[in-house]
């Protein structure tokens, strides 16, 4: 029966009922964390392997010693294997350490120092420089910004992607330099951007003539079903479009294989990618080619990446089971709350009572479960309605995920009640 179907003393009596089971969650002592979408250690056990490799033979394809400086680009049997997922041609990926944020970082660096192809001078000179922002989206994404002073445009998120009208909008000001977009189980609502959308982002007039999109595939194959979602060719878009330098395109293994431990890919248009290129070689002298090669032999082949995240599938996917079968018993009735069930990615999305997200979070903190602050999906972290709460299931045990989630659940049941009876 929904709250609005509810007398106030029906609900009087749920409070009642839920605050004494909140306090017998509180006693349990409970140390719980859902903040992050950190791969679990089953999951990081399945590329224990890669701590053997490469072994006695330091040398790539070529001969090359993996061991010594050099090799800016990264190694051509690992960026072999993952331009097939990226959708981008092999001579035009680059492959780096371990985080594909480092990447991103160092566009947005590059940019405001020196400009972009198609700039007419550094971005850090004009007047001010904007970003699209779909929202919910990644946090990390938005910091990088508000650490450099770039102003946040907020657009709604949708199931197949960004308002495409509210986008539209925005970049009829050429202080918008360029949008972040996760194209494939987005973070964090697991939306997936469709093929016509993504064609409308391709072929956009835009007032500054070096808009960029900022297409960060972090969860390109990471699916939940047995079916494989496969994201748009953004760049074929766009160069069919006119505008081939428009995508810079982000990747990396930190959810395939160690988190802590992986690699980065960046795929782009030649043009991007030389003047990426040319930066870069100022900052460093080449990647971690000896982590490169044992990724190489460890993964084998883009068969092996989806191979290996099949065995992923297999230690996540009851996990969101399990967060969405306890979100729908506790909740689904009282029609206080609405939440996703992605096909893919590493979060569900929770929608609360409008008013009501700040104080579940600190329902679930006072209750030993640490989540994600409320808000942290929209930019500077206000979400205009105080709704939404990200979920990350992957670390926890599942019991401990069990837990959590009944602590969640019986957190929004307190903090609805409390806004009716209020």
């Amino acid at each position: 029966m929904s709250f609005d179907d509810l007398s106030r003393d029906q609900i009087q009596a749920l409070f009642d009922e839920q605050t004494a089971a909140y306090r017998a969650l509180q006693e349990r002592g409970l140390k719980l964390d859902l903040t992050r979408g950190k791969p679990s250690p089953e999951q990081l056990d399945l590329s224990n392997e890669l701590l053997s490799l490469p072994g006695a033979d330091f040398k790539d394809a070529s001969g090359t010693d993996t061991r010594n400086y050099g090799g800016l680009t990264g190694l051509l049997e690992l960026r072999e294997i993952f331009a097939p997922i990226m959708r981008v041609p092999v001579e035009q990926v680059v492959a780096g350490d371990n985080a594909s944020l480092a990447m991103m970082h160092d566009n947005l660096v590059f940019a405001l120092f020196h400009g972009v192809p198609d700039s007419e001078q550094p971005w850090g000179v004009e007047e001010s420089v904007k970003f699209v922002c779909p929202a919910p989206g990644y946090d990390r994404h938005f910091a990088l910004l508000e650490e450099y002073g770039i102003e946040m445009v907020t657009v709604p998120m949708n199931a197949d992607g960004p308002d495409v009208d509210a986008v539209r909008e925005a970049v009829k000001d050429p202080a918008v330099k360029g949008m972040w977009l996760v194209p494939t189980y987005s973070n964090p609502t697991g939306a997936v951007i469709s093929e016509a959308v993504a064609a409308e982002l391709a072929a956009l007039e835009t007032a500054a003539p070096d808009f960029r999109i900022f297409w960060d595939n972090a969860y390109a194959v990471h699916d939940l079903t047995d079916q494989q979602t496969k994201t748009p060719d953004i760049l074929g878009l766009c160069v069919a479009s006119g505008h081939p330098n428009r995508p810079v395109i982000f990747a990396s293994t930190s959810k395939i294989t160690f988190a802590g431990a992986g690699v980065s890919f960046l795929g782009s248009s030649p043009d991007n990618i030389a003047w990426y290129l040319r930066h870069l070689g100022k900052r460093t002298i080449g990647p971690d080619k000896v982590n490169q090669l044992r990724h190489a032999r460890y993964l084998g082949s883009t068969e092996g990446v989806h191979a290996l995240m099949e065995r992923h599938r297999a230690i996540l996917a009851p996990k969101f089971e399990t967060v969405v079968t306890i979100l729908r018993d506790r909740l689904a009735e009282y029609g206080i709350a609405d939440w996703t069930e992605p096909a893919g990615g590493y979060f569900v999305s929770l929608d609360v009572l409008d008013g009501t997200a700040s104080r579940v979070v600190e329902l679930t903190r006072e209750a030993g479960v640490a989540m994600t602050p409320a808000g942290a999906a929209f930019p500077y972290g206000e979400d205009p309605r105080d709704r939404n709460i990200r979920i990350a299931p992957s670390f926890p045990s599942p019991d401990d995920l069990a837990t959590a989630i009944d602590v969640l659940a019986t957190s929004v049941l307190i903090a609805a009640a409390e806004q009716y009876l209020a």
